[in-house]
């Protein structure tokens, strides 16, 4: 019976010459504090290196909603990366920005350089590898948010550029004011959320050599621990080969053609150096469908 096998070799981001891992960690639960002791996040960024993930995705958002706040995970990243230089150099470093609570969207120029410089003091570098439009700002037109891209490009601030929450119209209107490719797109992904599946980001990203980058793998966690159907299925399955339902979660998200990379949350060393056993399992089409039909609550047509 044929099989669906997955790979951990590192491949390009889009159509770029940056070299990711087929799985990211990121940072969007990672909490930063006012005098942080960075030895987690050291354990975690470890973990991840160790499972041979070389792609880390952040963004300025991320830490609003602890007390440090705004830019807190960012900050606390660079922390890590300040005492250990060594560490940026094995990494695909990704970012994002154009949320700010209150407005709550904004790619304006201004805006944006803004924050890009504010990003890049908080991680302590000089470059990023991939900046991303978090979500669609509708009061700003797509040529403005083009060039202010290109002008980061050609300012080697950031290597290469990407949206996330976008949808496909959105995508492309942005691609079409640009002179080089957008390399990524960062859905909502999971057995529980297939909406990329139907509404064309898939085949866009196929389409055109486009980086797929899933945020909420296991479905906030439903698919790692709980009575779902579809969780129930990737339980069962992952155990024929010696993992758990969210190990065999990332499998299934990977098994896809469009080579989606599955971003790991998880502030748990030893989860995230789990997300390596992923490789090992395999998909028959009926096992792979089976999963989507549990997720969705109906059977295809």
């Amino acid at each position: 019976m044929t099989t669906i096998r997955l790979s951990n070799d590192l491949r390009p981001l889009g159509k770029s010459e940056i070299l990711v891992s087929p799985i990211a960690w990121g940072m969007w639960r990672l909490a930063g504090e006012t005098a942080p002791d960075t030895g987690p996040v050291h354990a975690m960024i470890e973990a991840a290196l160790s499972a041979g993930i070389n792609f880390f995705d952040t963004a300025d958002i991320y830490g609003c909603d602890v007390p440090a706040g705004f830019g807190s995970a960012e900050e606390l990243f660079g922390r890590a990366l300040a005492e250990d230089r060594s560490l940026r150099a094995q990494m695909v470093i990704a970012t994002k920005a154009g949320i700010r609570p209150g407005i709550p969207y904004n790619s304006s120029a201004t805006y944006l350089a803004d924050a890009l410089d504010a990003s890049l003091t908080r991680i302590g570098v000089e470059q990023v590898d991939l900046y991303q439009i978090h979500r669609r700002d509708f009061l700003t037109h797509p040529h403005e948010v083009a060039e202010t891209l290109t002008r980061m490009v050609d300012t080697g601030k950031i290597r290469s550029i990407g949206v996330s929450n976008y949808s496909v119209h959105e995508f492309d209107a942005l691609q079409a004011f640009l002179g080089q490719p957008i390399v990524s797109t960062q859905p909502e992904f999971s057995p529980l959320r297939t909406a990329p599946l139907f509404d064309g980001t898939l085949d866009q990203a196929m389409r055109h050599d486009v980086a797929v980058m899933a945020w909420s793998p296991l479905g906030g966690g439903r698919l790692a621990q709980g009575d779902h159907p579809a969780a129930k299925l990737l339980a069962e399955h992952g155990a024929r080969y010696g993992v758990d339902a969210a190990t065999a979660t990332l499998a299934w998200i990977m098994a896809h053609p469009a080579r989606i990379i599955p971003i790991v949350g998880s502030q748990t060393p030893a989860r995230i150096a789990a997300s390596a056993e992923a490789y090992k399992v395999e998909w028959t089409w009926a096992e792979w469908y089976g999963v989507l039909q549990a997720g969705m609550g109906e059977n295809l047509p």
